[in-house]
């Protein structure tokens, strides 16, 4: 505990019995009890001149001190509390929401708080969701497990039938409560930041007591280290955020119409854009208010890619690509493999942030995980491949299946007879692109590229060139250049070994009556309902 004594010792440059509580010095005794309070000072009529001179001093040279002193338990960082032994780590996550942020090359948004975060730590650039929907993703990355392997990998699943993680599996927050970490699930942050945490979960799976120790920023710096996220919803439809982006200025991607819905529905996404970053640079500023920015670790990413027709529920880089941007405080040492300032374009899944988190609280990488630690002296060798996951979402069901190198995307679909268009109710209601395809199709205003989009049927394997086809609309899977045939065999083979090898369980489809009834297994249940879960104790919010 840090206390007065010792901070005035430590103002004064030694001891504090030498140089005031010593009553063989000349003029100490009184004067220093004087200035702490214990008595009345009184002049030493028969001291000589230079003794009162020396003791003058030496009254202003302890007031200064003391000032000091009280000035630094005053300061948040002066608290003992506030100087863990091990980093406090946050996560920051935003909702759908793929890279389109300054740092990624977005030109029309304006994202100043998260470009600065990106130039201070690391900015990756092949960081990939393991699933293009919120719960399947979720239920992986707090768990570092493949929503596939954890029987999690069909949307809002599991709400009403009591089912439990497999033995061996935990959640990322019940690990680091064994550690001694504090967590949380930021809702009620401070007012002046003016908006609060969605509080999100959403996990596929039954969770049996509280998953999170508060919801409140203000019970971090007195319980340290934390482990701590902030949910943004900023970036999830519907897109309500203030009016910046100029539609006609906006990049669209080739696969939807250059149509002014289009381009107003882009604009509102990258206006979302900017207020999620404007937000995040709130919570950044009162971290460091209180004293706890070099201490903790921030991990920014998104839950899933962009929410647009072609991104968020498909296994395209719309749908899984995300951003991710890692900092690490200044209170301690940069781990091996974290180099500030730098951008990586390292292959990662979302689950590896589960391994990486533990490892930077220092706790060993459970057995069963499959995320891979990142950083430091456990850090484990980086990933050849990513691959991703969609099945049933809401009422539609698909099952999609997908890997990608440094290069190339190959996209296995066990649905093909099923159209892209497939009905949906939510992208129905939410997207106005997903509607205007059909509209222009029955007018002929589609390009060829655009026109896949309203196919009655899909493609059973997609191989795309992503150095030369960002976008993926050139398949070529039926490319007879040797370079694309030696890809597609490769791609093809590791993706067979993955299902195989973390036990897919998306072979089996639920059954029709399940999927109609968007995942409910009971008369009246409502998936939907439990989406947002409390963070501690009460009634869920809305």
């Amino acid at each position: 505990m840090v206390t007065m004594q010792k901070i005035v010792r430590h103002c004064l440059g030694g001891s504090l019995e030498k140089k005031s509580f010593n009553e063989n010095q000349v003029g100490a005794p009184a004067s220093s009890r004087a200035v702490l309070g214990e008595g009345p000072a009184r002049e030493d009529a028969g001291a000589p001149i230079g003794a009162t001179l020396r003791r003058r001093s030496w009254l202003r040279l302890l007031g200064m001190a003391i000032i000091a002193a009280l000035a630094l338990l005053q300061t948040p960082r002066a608290s003992a509390q506030t100087q863990p032994k091990r980093p406090n780590i946050l996560w920051l996550i935003a909702e759908d929401f793929g890279v389109e942020l300054g740092c990624y090359g977005t030109k029309e948004v304006r994202t100043p708080n998260l470009d600065k975060l990106a130039a201070e730590g690391m900015r990756f650039t092949r960081a990939y969701t393991t699933a293009p929907v919120c719960s399947p993703s979720r239920s992986a990355f707090m768990t570092g497990m493949y929503q596939t392997t954890i029987g999690a990998h069909n949307h809002r699943s599991h709400r009403d039938d009591g089912y439990k993680l497999p033995a061996g599996v935990r959640l990322l927050n019940d690990w680091l409560r064994d550690a001694g970490y504090f967590t949380a699930n930021l809702r009620q942050l401070p007012a002046e930041l003016g908006f609060k945490g969605a509080g999100k979960n959403d996990w596929n799976f039954t969770y049996e007591g509280q998953p999170w120790d508060s919801d409140r920023w203000d019970d971090l710096r007195a319980h340290q280290p934390f482990y701590a996220q902030i949910n943004f919803k900023e970036t999830h439809r519907p897109f309500v955020s203030p009016r910046r982006v100029d539609p006609n200025k906006v990049v669209i991607p080739p696969y939807y119409p250059d149509h002014p819905v289009t381009r107003e529905d882009w604009a509102k996404y990258l206006d979302a854009a900017t207020e999620l970053d404007e937000k995040v640079g709130r919570a950044l500023r009162r971290l460091e208010t209180d004293g706890l920015a070099d201490n903790t670790v921030i991990i920014f990413f998104g839950d899933n890619g962009q929410a647009h027709a072609r991104g968020k529920q498909f296994v395209y880089e719309s749908g899984l690509h995300v951003p991710l941007i890692i900092r690490w405080p200044k209170n301690f040492p940069a781990p091996k493999n974290f180099k500030p300032g730098t951008v990586s374009d390292q292959l990662i899944e979302s689950i590896d942030l589960t391994a990486t988190t533990l490892g930077i609280a220092g706790v060993a990488k459970p057995k069963l995980m499959q995320g891979r630690v990142l950083f430091g002296e456990r850090a484990e060798a980086p990933r050849q491949y990513a691959f991703g996951a969609r099945d049933r979402c809401d009422e539609t069901v698909f099952r999609l299946r997908t890997v990608r190198d440094k290069q190339y995307r190959y996209i296995r679909n066990f649905t093909p007879d099923r159209p892209f268009l497939q009905p949906n109710e939510y992208k129905q209601r939410q997207y106005p692109v997903w509607t205007l395809l059909p509209q222009l199709a029955g007018q002929g205003k589609l390009t060829p590229t655009q026109a896949a989009l309203v196919a009655p049927t899909m493609l059973p394997e997609e191989l795309h060139d992503l150095d030369a086809d960002p976008y993926e609309t050139d398949n070529l899977a039926g490319s007879t250049k040797p370079e694309h045939r030696a890809a597609l065999r490769r791609l093809r083979a590791a993706l067979n070994k993955w299902i195989k090898e973390t036990n897919d369980q998306g072979r089996t489809l639920e059954p029709h009556a399940v999927a109609a009834a968007k995942g409910a297994t009971k008369p009246g249940s409502n998936p939907n309902a439990e989406a947002i879960r409390p963070a501690s104790g009460g009634r869920p919010q809305p």
